[in-house]
């Protein structure tokens, strides 16, 4: 059994997120989308209604599990038996990045990195972009699917 791990922030999830997930669902047994917690980030959603916003999100893709982790990913890996690390990868910057990182975990436990390019529909979308777009009044539906976006809305009135 093929296992990948696909982590993030995740904060808000995206469309661009969800395919990314998707296609992952399609070459792999299982795959787990990995909410990482960092703790030196304040962000729109706590990582645990991250989890709960991805896991509905994600219901209908078979093999698919949503995990809050925290620590690091190598280990999360190592513990559970997964095979490869999927990332997306939008523009030059995130590969270069992600590299580093892929190029580290490698060099700690062995775990291959498959980078994924986005979609083109999805390439410019961020989460940083839409949480940008939302606290600003802007019509961001077409990024997230709608049970995110109504979560977003909800959240930026209480605050």
């Amino acid at each position: 059994m093929r296992r990948a791990a696909c982590p993030g922030s995740y904060d808000p999830p995206t469309r661009g997120h969800l395919d990314i997930i998707a296609r992952t669902a399609r070459q792999f047994d299982q795959v787990q989308v990995l909410v990482g917690n960092n703790r030196s980030k304040t962000g729109l959603f706590t990582p645990p209604e991250r989890v709960e916003l991805l896991a509905e999100a994600c219901a209908d893709l078979p093999g698919v599990e949503v995990q809050l982790f925290d620590g690091l990913l190598v280990d999360y890996c190592r513990e559970h038996s997964i095979d490869c690390v999927v990332k997306g990868i939008r523009v030059a910057a995130d590969f270069d990045y992600e590299m580093q990182m892929a190029q580290m975990n490698h060099r700690m436990t062995g775990i291959e990195t498959v980078f994924m390019p986005a979609a083109a529909q999805w390439a410019y979308v961020s989460s940083s972009l839409v949480r940008d777009i939302a606290r600003f009044g802007g019509e961001f539906d077409q990024f997230v699917t709608p049970e995110i976006a109504a979560r977003t809305r909800q959240k930026l009135t209480k605050d």
